[in-house]
């Protein structure tokens, strides 16, 4: 995938992501993109806000894009490396691909997902280490909740 298309596409999850964290929840941010480019859906992480412990990004960037005839072809990006729940998630829907902004903060199950053959593109990005680093230092608590420790 192209380095500066995958950067635009992580800048959708980023401002997600910084939404989120204006509202007092966790700073992670996620976009589903279609095979043709095609914002389909976009969200962060409201376990907080809405008190619901499965909407994570990954999770409500999904349901923001609504049913689709198929996945495939799809593309995932986040900002954190996905968890093992949004892993799951890619791998029963068939997104062939995830772009993740950081997998320094939390090491998610993006190294399962591509041994099953879906592309990873870790970016490395230092804005997403930055964010999430902050916010862990602030809120170890929230992040600890949220990483289920």
């Amino acid at each position: 995938m192209d380095q500066g298309l995958a950067r635009r596409w992580l800048g959708t999850a980023l401002a997600q992501a910084r939404a989120g964290l204006a509202e007092g929840g966790i700073p992670i941010g996620a976009a589903l993109y279609g095979a043709d480019g095609t914002l389909l859906g976009q969200g962060n992480n409201r376990r907080v806000q809405d008190g619901d412990p499965s909407l994570h990004a990954e999770t409500a960037a999904f349901r923001a894009a609504g049913r689709q005839r198929s996945y495939r072809g799809t593309t995932m990006v986040t900002t954190l490396s996905p968890c093992w729940y949004c892993s799951g998630l890619v791998r029963q829907f068939g997104i062939g691909r995830v772009v993740i902004g950081e997998a320094v903060t939390f090491s998610g199950g993006h190294e399962w997902l591509a041994e099953h053959g879906v592309e990873i593109v870790l970016l490395d990005d230092p804005e997403c280490v930055a964010l999430m680093r902050d916010f862990v230092a602030r809120h170890p608590d929230l992040w600890n909740e949220d990483i289920g420790e």
